[in-house]
């Protein structure tokens, strides 16, 4: 029987008076909306139904009146997909989540949900290109002024806030520089002025940070990235600290029409299990890669936020669980040596996604951040000869003989 009233069904332990369930073993038990009494499927069902039948008019108008209520339409709500944002608001420490089709569909989501014309936002300097573009078309067509911030000095939020400032942006770990800026200072300072705190934490997964923790009010998702983990889905995913908030964003979203396919949340949360080993591989193949390119001299500078050196190592070391699974490294020879080692690794994949179980490698200044010009790729960190590594979880030996032998040749 589908529980489609809003009850959650309870993974062992959970409100039964022993301690909190560690991350791993929550990861494993993810949320599973059926149930016949008696028993359940250890497997979340793939409902793929855009529509929902009722033998009630009432009944159906009163499932109309918010997200938690019973399953009506799709694009409303769908218990595979409530199962996957149950799980990831249980993973973030959240009160709530709403899934998307994408990353992008997500970012989008919360910010047309939260601000209006003539409104102000703070950003972290280096963002991921498309956020930074959605901020762009918000400002030339919406009238949005956006100010950027470095991330790692709260006195520089504190002289651009301004009495319309709504919302303050950052990425827990930057694309593709790994800058990690100060969760707990800059949330902190934005939740003193009323300024409301969103975090992008897909390349740290709430295996590295939960930014609820250090004071954010939404944290979105790709799940794409590692959260799913196997480069098969498209998806996207907003946690809100408090559900208030949620169900001021959540008309919105069914508006804007970016729900997800319940046969992607249900990739998603097959991949949710083995978010926490895949990324201590991530995370240990990562941190040998980075240490050995350092040495490198081919190699201008690496841009790992666990390596010693690193203009976000302190905040990094104090941030995050471990170092993430994406190293971005400078080539001596800029742009043409940086397209040329991409398309001369055999092991690693060209491609432009990050977080799978593959190691994918781009050019962050000709694809992921094309949409930046010079100055602002400059202003960010990226250089002509940057190099963007997702980090696999195959045998790290194998993977650095393949990037030495690009690097000789």
């Amino acid at each position: 029987m589908l529980d489609g009233g809003g009850a959650v069904s309870r993974v062992p332990g959970e409100g039964t008076g022993r301690r909190r369930l560690d991350l791993r073993t929550r990861s494993v038990h993810v949320h599973n909306e059926f149930s016949n009494g008696v028993s359940r499927p250890l497997s979340v069902p793939i409902v793929q139904s855009s529509a929902f039948a009722f033998d009630s008019a009432d009944a159906l108008a009163d499932a109309m009146a918010g997200p938690d209520g019973r399953y009506v339409y799709s694009r409303r709500g769908n218990p595979t997909v409530r199962s996957l944002e149950r799980t990831v608001a249980d993973l973030e420490g959240g009160a709530a989540a709403i899934a998307f089709a994408s990353g992008m569909g997500a970012i989008s989501g919360v910010l047309l949900a939260l601000l209006v014309p003539g409104d102000h936002v703070i950003a972290q300097r280096c963002l991921y290109g498309g956020t930074y573009a959605v901020l762009s078309d918000l400002a030339a067509r919406y009238g949005i002024d956006v100010d950027y911030v470095a991330g790692g000095d709260v006195a520089e939020f504190a002289r651009l806030v301004r009495p319309r400032t709504r919302l303050l942006f950052l990425e827990t770990i930057a694309n593709p520089t790994g800058r990690v800026p100060d969760l707990g200072g800059l949330l902190a300072a934005a939740r003193g002025h009323g300024v409301v705190g969103v975090v992008d934490n897909s390349l740290a997964s709430p295996v590295l940070c939960r930014p609820i923790e250090h004071g954010a009010d939404v944290v979105v998702h790709s799940s794409t990235k590692y959260l799913a983990g196997h480069s098969d889905v498209l998806g996207g995913v907003a946690v809100f600290a408090e559900d208030g908030l949620r169900q001021r964003v959540w008309p919105r979203t069914v508006e804007l029409g970016a729900a997800p396919d319940p046969f992607a949340a249900w990739l998603t949360l097959r991949g949710l299990p083995t978010l926490p080993l895949r990324m201590r591989q991530h995370c240990a193949n990562a941190e040998l890669l980075a240490g050995r390119l350092a040495e490198h001299p081919a190699v201008v500078a690496v841009h790992w936020p666990w390596l010693a050196g690193h203009p976000s190592y302190d905040m990094a070391r104090k941030v995050l669980a471990g170092g993430g699974g994406m190293v971005s490294f400078e080539l001596a020879g800029g742009r043409a040596a940086g397209r040329a080692f991409i398309e001369r690794v055999r092991l690693a994949r060209l491609a432009l996604s990050l977080g799978g179980v593959e190691t994918l490698v781009a050019h962050p200044a000709s694809t992921s951040h094309r949409e930046l010009d010079a100055e602002a790729l400059s202003a960010a960190g990226i250089g002509a000869g940057t190099v963007r590594m997702s980090v696999g979880v195959e045998h790290a030996e194998d993977l650095w003989g393949d990037i030495e032998q690009a690097l000789r040749a």
